[in-house]
């Protein structure tokens, strides 16, 4: 019996009885049980649209009864049985199948031992089917209810139409009175008209109506003429586009309003009820973390869209200012779900592990009222709700006159939500970075607790190699090529604004801190780019037969109560060396700063940075965010060019994600140009081109109540090493390199010892006013002995630290003691030293800048040995000079690693290569290596404008529009791989090998490899393919479905960014992702503000995508390229279009012919 029906059984029996006797179609036929999937023999009866069978047909009680309503019949390939004999052989060539159109009813499989009886029992289930009837029946209900809709219309009319009767009869009667009266006095009147009329000429008469006539035609067409200009001109199509957008706002108001209903009456009150069940799937505390205040938002916008419909109705009069004036104070409540929106959508993944809430979920998702989508749907709604009021009131006063009576109101009201909208986007900015910082913490086994500060601010990953320690003597004789390859080399590097992270990876791909060394503290750390052939470590690196070709740099980390050690890192490039130990010695430089003023100034630290209100508070050119920079500083929100150019500058403070989000965008808003200028006037004018305030601050402590009290050594707020200052009494010579100044502008030189400053309260002394007039101080310094420390104040030696003042002149020379006093001299180091900061961060990570403009490039040299003239250059800056000359001199090595134009040319070689002969791992990887190769190339700049989606980009962006293409090619090949095999059996394993393909992609971290396979398979030439796929084994299935979870485009890729976020690179992302990313960023919010301000927020978001897309770009892959299996790869051969794919597809395998 079939599931879900009922019968009584007295009705069920005599319906068999008739069908026994006057049944459309009876015989035997051989039915396939479920169990043991074997043949028996049945007598059937086929009556109307029920089918009953019986053991035999002498049986009287039917074995079973098929309601055959709603089904369909086909006829199918019998399945393969054992050689035994002709007969039987021919007996398995009449099968045909039923499917029910009930959910949960399993198909029936039948035969027969005759062609021609098979096919009448086809057609005589196809027509007990009804399937006409019901198509029918539904034709004809859409009729009936078209009917009565118009039904009901002309209702309506015809009772619009009988009181306009009504009335125009009262009016008529109202008129005839009139008119009577009007008689009467006409009458009273008649004798003397009519002996006026006598009178007057006839003619006179004829004119005075023609003239009655021409003033009644003038004024209608004056009147008509106004009418029409006015329906023509700006100020009446303003209003209908006004209008429109009201209305267009009410409309998705209700919509909105609708989406939360579904939202709260579908899931949240009926989990709200599973939760309180005696086994619930669910908490309630999970329930309110997944829904948060999503009930409380649809109370809120049911009042304000009643208000809405209230206000339509007194149409044409529009009023709606006083609607958001209510509506405004209400919508914080959105605070607290935009905040806690990404932690509601983890809380609801991991309930979706247990399996009864996922499938009481789907049971939900599957109502129609939700329309087929998702929860996570629903809830990401409201995100997006104020940023869509911003746009509506934004076109609305761009229609709504300034005289108009709402136009102040709405003006606030806009306002309003534009400072909501920030403070909301400032907090997922914070919860952002913590939640990275969270993802990193929980990929590592022991955990880490400096990840859980909110200030540690994410910078780069990557994986290096760790060269074993010269104080332990393992290198022996090992060679660059076996340490490369050796498993225990690798180590995962994580790198924050204050540690670095050095992890290995087990073979079961969990992460685990190094026991020493793993977690680096930047403050007590210092950098050496190159080691010097006197290095220790050098020495033994040499002893090994082969050197590094200058990838190495090493970190020396100085603790404060353990002994110091070093740590040597391999970078699998040059340029790699220069991208990690550029952000390094930018991250140590900004913390050593911050923590000098911190630990100098104290209590006043706050009161110096917070005294320049151009830092915090916003003005005519400026605004400000209350997130906080690296320095501790707010974020800049909007700004001038001026202003973001003076921040660049700004002698207190280089915060390595303002200049990472300059460098990436300042194309969008100046030129280089304009910012070499910038930094060239700040060399040779620091006094003017510098802002007055900035100098200030520099000797601010000059003016408060420290003095020149000598500083002790062993205060306990200098215990942690900052980027020391040099003492005012130098050192011995001989003193041990390894305490050099911490400076990692450049690599320490060995030479002079670097004390430690000390912020115990010196006394008072008199305060006096900064006067930058004065020419070169020279105050003299009393006699010091050895070991001892003279008098200094905190700004000086803030000044000194920051210009790099402690090392020794160009002949190896300390810098004279008189100079430590002399502002001049510290304020021009000061500017020197962030001249060359920001060139070293350009040069080294954005090289392509200099490559592509010529007159950059000679700028900046000439720049550079411009300071290299100057005779108060320091060693180190000297040192960092000449390296960044070099680095811009030097051409780049021969990578020996594909490019792209070796892709091009093996494109033009057939292939050598079939596919059969190549196993799905030498495939995967070479997919793999093409797709990095592809996606590397792809220069930053291409990313900004949304170049891919104007007239010319080809022009615009051709490195992205050939990665579209490859990946479109890659594809093709695919899916036309696929269709060349004309058995079934040889597409099914076509189909599973390329499915290990993409499996095997996975493992490698190339996503977009997958996109490529399951895009191809998904594509209807294929998907079609139902015979193909029946030969599909389940497992194949299963990772198919797998794989299609983890790049499903659903909620904006949400499973492949999770992905993304937890992998570690090497990796090969889907372009499109970001691009997405881009034209939301774009098409959301302007370059400029109304007021011509630089919009610094979008700029940071922009940045923020650009530096995870080089992030991957710039890991390589360690893959030996194989030219036969790219050959086959990049064969155009093979390769057939969309229309020749599905034509080969029909001919494969036919359409059905519609049921009759």
């Amino acid at each position: 019996m079939q599931k879900s029906v009922r019968c009584n059984e007295g009705h069920a029996l005599y319906l068999s009885l008739i069908a026994r006797r006057e049944g459309i179609k009876r015989g035997y036929l051989s039915k396939k049980t479920t169990e043991n999937s074997r043949w028996n023999e049945k007598y059937f009866a086929l009556h109307q649209n029920v089918l009953f069978y019986f053991e035999n047909e002498q049986s009287t009680r039917p074995t079973g009864i098929y309601l055959l309503e709603g089904c369909t019949c086909e006829r199918m390939p019998a399945p393969k049985a054992p050689s035994s004999g002709r007969d039987s052989s021919d007996k398995l060539q009449h099968c045909f199948l039923v499917v029910f159109g009930h959910d949960g009813q399993k198909p029936l499989e039948l035969r027969t031992n005759d062609d021609e009886d098979c096919a009448e029992w086809v057609e005589a289930i196809q027509r007990a089917s009804y399937s006409t009837l019901v198509v029918e029946r539904e034709v004809l209900m859409q009729k009936y209810i078209h009917l009565a809709q118009i039904l009901e219309t002309e209702k309506v009319a015809s009772s619009q139409l009988r009181t306009q009767l009504e009335d125009q009869h009262t009016e008529i009667e109202r008129l005839k009175g009139e008119i009577a009266v009007m008689n009467k006095a006409k009458e009273k009147m008649l004798p003397s008209q009519s002996s006026r009329e006598e009178k007057e000429n006839p003619d006179i008469v004829k004119i005075k109506k023609v003239q009655s006539f021409m003033r009644g035609w003038l004024c209608r067409r004056k009147w008509k003429l106004m009418v029409q200009d006015y329906i023509c001109s700006p100020h009446a199509e303003s209003m209908r586009t006004r209008n429109r957008i009201v209305f267009s706002m009410v409309e998705a108001e209700a919509e909105y309003v609708l989406q939360l209903s579904v939202l709260v009456n579908c899931f949240l009150r009926p989990l709200r009820m599973a939760a309180s069940s005696k086994k619930p799937p669910v908490s309630h505390d999970d329930v309110s973390s997944i829904f948060l205040n999503s009930e409380t938002i649809m109370f809120l916008h049911e009042i304000f869209h009643q208000g809405l419909k209230a206000r339509i109705a007194s149409w044409p009069t529009l009023v709606l200012a006083d609607l958001f004036d209510i509506l405004l104070p209400m919508l914080n409540i959105y605070q607290e779900f935009v905040r806690n929106h990404q932690y509601s959508l983890q809380v609801l993944a991991n309930c979706k592990q247990n399996r009864d809430f996922d499938k009481l979920l789907k049971q939900y998702e599957s109502k129609v009222a939700c329309e087929e989508q998702m929860l996570e749907t629903f809830l990401t709604y409201p995100m997006f709700q104020i940023p869509r009021y911003i746009i509506t009131l934004h076109e609305l006063l761009a229609h709504t006159p300034h005289e108009h009576v709402e136009r102040k109101s709405l003006e606030f009201a806009k306002s309003k939500l534009e400072e909501l909208s920030k403070m909301m986007h400032d907090e997922v900015s914070d919860t952002e970075n913590i939640r990275k910082n969270l993802a990193i913490e929980r990929m590592i086994v022991e955990g880490c607790d400096v990840l859980l500060d909110t200030n540690q601010t994410f910078v780069r990953q990557g994986t290096l190699l760790q060269v074993p320690s010269a104080e332990k003597g393992k290198l022996g004789k090992v060679r660059l090529g076996s340490l490369s390859l050796r498993k225990e080399a690798e180590r995962q590097c994580f790198l924050f604004t204050k540690h670095l992270l050095i992890c290995t990876r087990t073979s079961g791909g969990k992460l685990h801190l190094l026991k020493q060394g793993g977690t680096l503290s930047l403050i007590e750390c210092t950098l050496v780019e190159e080691l010097d052939l006197s290095d220790e470590d050098c020495k033994y690196y040499n002893a090994a037969g082969q050197g590094f070709s200058h990838l190495e740099f090493k970190v020396v980390v100085e603790p404060v109560n353990a002994p110091s050690f070093s740590v040597v890192l391999l970078a699998p490039s040059r340029q790699e060396k220069e991208v990690w130990t550029s952000d390094i010695s930018q991250c140590i430089d900004n913390i050593r700063c911050n923590g000098l003023i911190t630990s100098v100034f104290e209590e006043n630290s706050k009161r110096i940075a917070l005294s320049d209100a151009r830092l915090q508070k916003d003005d005519v050119d400026i605004c400000f965010s209350k997130t906080l920079n690296s320095c501790k500083v707010p974020q800049i929100r909007y700004a001038s060019v001026e202003r973001l150019l003076e921040r660049l500058t700004d002698l207190r403070f280089l915060s390595i994600d303002f200049l990472n989000t300059f460098l990436h965008t300042y194309r969008i808003f100046t030129t280089a140009t304009v910012v070499m200028d910038k930094l060239a006037d700040i060399y040779k004018k620091p006094f003017t081109s510098i802002p007055v305030r900035s100098l200030e601050l520099f000797f601010a402590s000059s003016q408060g109540p420290w003095g020149c009290e000598q500083l002790n050594n062993k205060s306990p707020r200098l215990s942690r090493k900052f980027s020391s200052a040099p003492p005012l009494c130098v050192a011995s010579l001989t003193a041990s390199p390894v305490h050099s100044r911490k400076l990692s502008l450049s690599s320490p030189v060995g030479g002079v010892r670097a004390g430690t400053l000390d912020s115990s309260p010196p006394p008072t002394c008199p305060r006096a006013p900064l006067n930058l007039s004065w020419g070169p101080s020279s105050p003299e310094l009393g006699p010091s002995a050895e070991g001892s420390r003279c008098a200094m104040s905190p700004a000086s030696a803030f000044a000194i630290a920051t210009a790099a003042a402690g090392h020794t002149g160009l002949q190896g020379q300390p810098v004279p003691p008189h100079k430590s006093h002399d502002k001049e001299f510290l304020i021009r180091r000061a500017a020197t030293n962030r001249v060359l900061n920001v060139l070293r961060h350009w040069v080294s990570k954005h090289a392509q800048d200099f490559d592509t403009n010529r007159e950059l490039k000679s700028g900046v040299i000439t720049l550079l040995e411009e300071v290299l003239r100057d005779p108060d250059l320091l060693s180190q800056e000297r040192k960092a000079t000449a390296n960044i000359l070099s680095a811009l001199s030097q051409e780049e090595p021969e990578d020996s690693q594909l490019k792209i134009q070796d892709i091009l040319q093996l494109a033009e070689y057939p292939r050598a290569e079939c596919f059969e002969s190549l196993s799905a791992m030498e495939l995967a990887e070479q997919i793999t290596l093409l797709d990095h190769v592809v996606f590397k190339s792809i220069p930053y700049e291409e990313f900004l404008g949304q170049g891919w989606m104007k007239v010319n980009k080809n022009e615009k962006t051709p490195y992205i529009m050939k990665t579209s293409q490859h990946f479109n090619d890659m594809s093709n090949l695919v899916a036309s791989q696929i269709m060349t095999h004309a058995d079934a059996n040889s597409r099914a394993s076509s189909i599973e090998k390329w499915l290990a393909v993409a499996d095997i992609c996975r493992c490698l971290n190339n996503f977009n490899g997958v996109l490529e396979i399951m895009s191809a398979l998904n594509r209807s030439a294929i998907y079609r393919l139902k015979k193909t796929w029946a030969k599909v084994c389940k497992q194949t299935k299963a990772l198919m479905d797998r794989l299609q979870k983890i790049v499903s485009s659903e909620g904006r890729f949400k499973n492949l960014r999770e992905t993304l976020k937890n992998c570690n690179p090497p990796c090969v992302p889907y372009l499109g992702l970001y691009l997405t990313d881009l034209a939301f960023i774009e098409e959301g919010t302007p370059n400029f503000t109304e007021e011509g301000l630089v919009n610094f927020s979008k700029m940071r978001m922009i940045s923020h995508i650009i530096r995870e897309i080089r992030q991957f770009q710039q890991a390589p892959y360690r893959i030996e390229h194989q030219p036969k299996v790219t050959q086959f790869l990049l064969d155009k051969s093979l390769v057939m279009d969309e229309d020749t794919l599905y034509e080969l597809s029909l001919k494969i395998e036919p359409r059905l012919p519609p049921a009759n």
